[in-house]
């Protein structure tokens, strides 16, 4: 199978990418042998799509990465980013209220 890949690192920025082999991907870029997310070690999976053929993989990842495939993920992921925005603001509030 052939795995299209959206994880987020701590700080909220997003990477998109492609793999046959999702776990030992995620394992790879939070072991720094991505030079594009070489800079965070806590990278974690938000979001798969799956498919049967590399080339159609290959089309969604390119599509993804478009300007108009980073506006359908926000839109498919609304509730998540709603969510992950309000806990950070919430840890911030924590972290200056201490």
């Amino acid at each position: 199978m052939h795995h299209v890949y959206v994880i987020e690192n701590e700080k909220g920025k997003w990477y998109i990418g492609y793999s046959r082999n999702l776990r030992q991907r995620i394992v790879d870029h939070n072991r720094h042998k991505n030079v594009s997310t070489a800079q965070s070690e806590h990278w974690k999976l938000i979001y798969c799509e799956t498919y049967v053929h590399k080339m159609d993989a290959l089309g969604r990842e390119k599509f993804l990465k478009s300007g108009s495939g980073r506006t359908f993920l926000k839109k498919q992921m609304k509730h998540y980013i709603e969510n992950i925005e309000k806990a950070r603001e919430n840890t911030r509030i924590l972290e200056h209220s201490s």
